[in-house]
């Protein structure tokens, strides 16, 4: 520091202002990169009722059709693990939940995997090949383009009934060099980069009900540290085996009649569903440079865990409203702007309070509700 003084004394006032323009004008594009808007510009999703791409999704929550239903026979037989009382042990009080159809389909050779390898694969690696690649694909993004480029791959996964399902068939003999790879949650990121020839930062990561908004929050990050110079963020899961469903009804986390009655006095509980979202993201001024489809623009986002709450599971209303408020201050956005929230909504009388209470603290003023 005392170098640089020592070269800046001896200039003019006029050589010392056209300095100290240039310092603001580099310290101006700093801060303007790390807070750029990150552009959306594609998406591809596969979800319960016949989704399979953005314009059905929006048809259906245009139509309010319903697309939970009775665990299908394929998965396993309800029956046999259905009890209404939630204390029965081996038993799940509910028979609902969202599925997609054919997540048994898939063409290995679309994608360099040999047939033996494709056996072994865990179906949500598959969904993320299919999804990703359509989401290039609806963003004008050809393989030329994306192979060898530093795109990073950021994948929420957090379910491991495929190996269930194959620890419970018993046979030791069957376990092959592709078993580990075909159910490792971090194959399931690796995999994609791998097939899709990306360089750029990979990570497979768990979060709970937060894992595919941390994915698109690392990404973003990651896009404005210039770590990578486009991104795919998402999630998937299947319900493939009745475990997690046995013990999330021993935590009464579940509605018994598969309908999650959100801030409503007779909410008990979420519905648990499949389903597979990948977007591909890239900073804004790329994105308009290389005139790509600009579906949204993601201005902030923050990152928080409650620490010492009421419990492991229970909501801290407090660092709900600071992550609110940071997530406000990353996009240079007032809480009088916001005019739509999309809450967490797990349909618990005691979660539904601490959330809504947490939003109104942030977004209500004055006669606004």
């Amino acid at each position: 520091m005392s170098d640089f003084f020592e070269r800046i004394k001896d200039l003019s006032p006029k050589r010392l202002a056209l300095l100290a323009d240039e310092l603001q004008s580099k310290l101006n594009a700093m801060e303007q990169a790390s807070s750029e808007a990150i552009a959306v510009i594609g998406i591809g999703c596969r979800f319960p009722g016949g989704v399979t791409d953005p314009e059905s999704y929006w048809q259906l929550l245009k139509t309010g059709k319903h697309p939970i239903t009775p665990v299908p026979p394929e998965r396993w037989d309800v029956d046999e693990f259905y009890d209404p009382d939630p204390s029965v042990a081996g038993k799940t009080y509910t028979r609902w939940g969202g599925f997609l159809d054919g997540v048994d389909q898939f063409d290995p050779d679309f994608f360099g995997i040999s047939p033996r390898e494709a056996l072994n694969l865990d179906p949500q690696q598959r969904l993320l090949l299919e999804v990703s690649w359509e989401a290039l694909e609806r963003a004008g993004q050809s393989p030329q383009q994306w192979t060898g480029s530093q795109t990073g791959v950021y994948v929420a996964i957090g379910t491991a009934d495929y190996a269930n399902l194959q620890t419970r068939a018993g046979n030791l003999t069957e376990i092959d060099a592709y078993t580990g790879m075909g159910s490792g949650f971090c194959f399931a990121a690796g995999r994609l980069s791998y097939v899709l020839g990306l360089q750029g930062p990979n990570l497979a990561l768990d979060a709970a009900c937060a894992s595919s908004l941390m994915a698109v929050h690392l990404a973003c990050q990651s896009l404005r540290q210039r770590e990578c110079q486009m991104a795919l963020a998402g999630g998937v899961n299947l319900i493939l085996s009745p475990e997690t469903n046995l013990a999330f009804s021993k935590t009464r986390m579940m509605a018994a009649d598969g309908r999650c009655k959100t801030f409503d006095a007779a909410a008990d509980g979420y519905v648990r569903s499949e389903g597979c979202a990948v977007v591909v993201l890239k900073r804004l001024s790329e994105a308009i440079a290389h005139r790509d489809p600009i579906l949204a623009l993601i201005r902030g986002s923050a990152v928080s865990h409650g620490g010492a709450s009421g419990g492991l599971t229970i909501p801290n209303g407090a660092a709900q409203q600071n992550t609110i408020r940071a997530a406000l201050a990353q996009a240079k956005v007032e809480p009088a702007q916001i005019q739509y929230v999309e809450a967490q909504g797990t349909g618990t009388p005691l979660g539904d309070t601490i959330e809504v209470r947490a939003l109104s603290a942030v977004f209500q003023q004055g006669d606004r509700p």
